[in-house]
């Protein structure tokens, strides 16, 4: 099974701002759920709560240290490893990590992907992806987009590979 992180972040690191993304890029959007459609998606519990609605088409695995929280049409696990387990046992080809912070720090270490969309901005925020070491990950490849009517800023999805 690929593990995969899936993140959008500013030129500044920023992935969020008082529990919000700090841009609206519908292309990002279409992006993400092109890629996820299908799979388990990894997320914590206060970025779960940050979304707007239900993800249809996706395995949703929240991860809270909270025995009593439950969520309909979501399981709920204490732990990013138990996670994973969850989504191996049911044949999963690739698992998708989608943050928060804390999250994308801990899976670093373990991912094969990630799926990087840098926002050529910098933004205020209170929630930063961590700086990748480069040593670490090879571009698979990069398309660039320059911003437009819907897109305030240009941007770029990458596909990095874990080196080995």
């Amino acid at each position: 099974m690929i593990k995969s992180i899936i993140v959008a972040k500013a030129v500044n690191h920023v992935i969020g701002n008082k529990g919000r993304l700090p841009w609206h890029m519908p292309a990002d959007l279409k992006h993400f759920k092109e890629l996820t459609g299908g799979h388990h998606v990894i997320m914590g519990r206060k970025t779960f709560e940050s979304l707007p609605g239900s993800l249809p088409d996706r395995k949703i695995i929240i991860l809270s240290q909270s025995l009593n929280y439950k969520v309909e049409d979501c399981t709920v696990v204490p732990s990013l490893e138990m996670a994973l387990e969850i989504a191996n046992q049911a044949n999963e080809t690739e698992v998708f990590i989608a943050g928060g912070a804390a999250v994308y720090r801990e899976a670093l270490g373990i991912v094969d992907k990630i799926y990087l969309t840098v926002i050529h901005t910098d933004v205020e925020g209170d929630t930063f992806f961590p700086t990748l070491k480069d040593h670490q990950w090879t571009e698979v490849s990069i398309v660039s987009h320059n911003h437009d009517i819907k897109h305030a800023y240009a941007y770029d999805f990458i596909e990095l590979a874990k080196r080995i």
